[in-house]
């Protein structure tokens, strides 16, 4: 039985859809908040499916994904203690944001560069921010740094990747979807036990 090839077709269907830009935007901005899949699942296909737009693709990503990161930065210094809280302890991600915070308290502003490519999703790195009062310049800078390299990379793979890059994932999807799974749990246990 497969399992991710159906989801990557249905990836590549709606990639093309007329709207699919618009749930870009849509899915880049929530992700940066509170939602949990991380826009690269359209953005790959989008770009592999039409590479003569991927830079755009990429800078959409980019921008939404910054302006949500402002948004979550704002949820944090407003609204951490009321709302997001419970929120976060209840969703698992107590530990994340604490080795989060304690990362931000160690290396500042620096430590947004890396949270595009971090197992630790984009929106604890946005809220902790809030929550430290972190300087919102130097947190838009790093964000939009960190954020666009990892973006405009996976663009410019399925861009230069076109045809062949998409025969090839096809062929693996399902060997890459599983090794993904393996490595966030093995991500996971690391960040929560370590």
């Amino acid at each position: 039985m497969k399992l991710f090839q159906p989801c990557y077709d249905l990836a590549l269907r709606w990639a093309r859809h007329r709207h699919a830009s618009r749930y870009l935007v849509g899915l880049s901005f929530a992700e940066s908040m509170f939602f949990p899949i991380p826009p690269d699942v359209m953005l790959a296909p989008m770009s592999m499916s039409q590479p003569h737009k991927a830079w755009f693709f990429a800078t959409l990503t980019t921008i939404a994904s910054v302006l949500g990161g402002i948004a979550g930065f704002a949820l944090g210094y407003f609204a951490f203690e009321m709302w997001i809280e419970p929120l976060v302890v209840s969703a698992g991600y107590e530990q994340k944001l604490n080795t989060t915070m304690g990362w931000f308290e160690q290396y500042g502003v620096w430590v947004v560069f890396l949270a595009g490519f971090s197992p630790i999703p984009y929106k604890v790195f946005t809220i902790s921010a809030g929550v430290l009062n972190m300087a919102l310049l130097p947190f838009i800078v790093a964000s939009a740094i960190g954020r666009g390299a990892r973006f405009f990379l996976v663009a410019a793979l399925m861009r230069w990747g076109g045809k062949a890059m998409e025969t090839k994932l096809r062929e693996y999807v399902e060997i890459l979807g599983w090794i993904t799974v393996a490595l966030g749990i093995v991500a996971y246990f690391i960040l929560r036990h370590g």
